[in-house]
């Protein structure tokens, strides 16, 4: 099943259930899936999408740049395109190329570079710091936060995906995770130790939720 949305030929779903209103999406796959009434026609629904064709293929556009973005490899701020090859014994970068052997060594790579550039980025920013505690690092995946710092146990956690953007930004995330040793909440105090060690914070969050 399909529907014209504009100069697009797209996969159509529709789900019938016991809902009163009707819904637009698209997934991952492109489809427009549509969840409506089981008493809702065809026809009808049809209908409803050609009413709203405007804000549907707006829709459609965010979910191909949305696209365009997933089909790139981003390593510390710039895009590179992925190139398998049995043949390759270690990942490394040529160009805008990454070469690796399969989709499991490149994880493993990304996630030893993780650790290499997070500690060292770390390592450098401490000079900026005094009567810092000792602490530790983890590097784990997280959805919402870029860092977290768990200041009872002294253990502070970067999210794997920091890895994507530049070094400026990995730079302010661990400033702002630092500072929470010496204030825990995000008062007025907080931000004035930020802006002391990293002046420009208030473009790096606005990149980091744009981004």
């Amino acid at each position: 099943m399909e529907v014209q949305l504009g100069e697009y030929i797209i996969p159509l779903s529709i789900e019938k259930k016991n809902n009163k209103n009707i819904y637009f999406r698209f997934k991952d796959d492109g489809v427009l899936y549509v969840t409506c009434n089981r008493f809702v026609s065809e026809r009808e629904v049809r209908r409803l999408i050609k009413v709203n064709e405007k804000s549907l293929l707006k829709m459609y556009h965010s979910f191909l740049e949305r696209k365009e973005v997933d089909s790139h490899f981003y390593y510390l701020g710039d895009a590179y395109t992925v190139v398998f090859d049995e043949a390759i014994k270690k990942v490394y970068i040529e160009d805008d190329i990454v070469y690796a052997k399969d989709e499991k060594q490149l994880e493993k790579w990304l996630k030893s570079e993780c650790e290499r550039v997070f500690t060292e980025r770390i390592k450098a920013i401490l000079n900026n710091f005094s009567n810092i505690p000792k602490f530790s690092l983890r590097i784990r995946k997280m959805s919402t936060r870029w860092g977290v710092n768990n200041i009872t146990k002294c253990i502070i956690t970067l999210n794997s995906e920091l890895i994507k953007k530049d070094v400026t930004l990995i730079d302010y995330v661990i400033v702002h995770e630092l500072c929470h040793f010496y204030e825990a909440n995000h008062s007025k105090k907080f931000w004035e130790q930020v802006s002391i060690r990293y002046p420009y914070y208030k473009l790096a969050r606005k990149r980091l939720k744009v981004e």
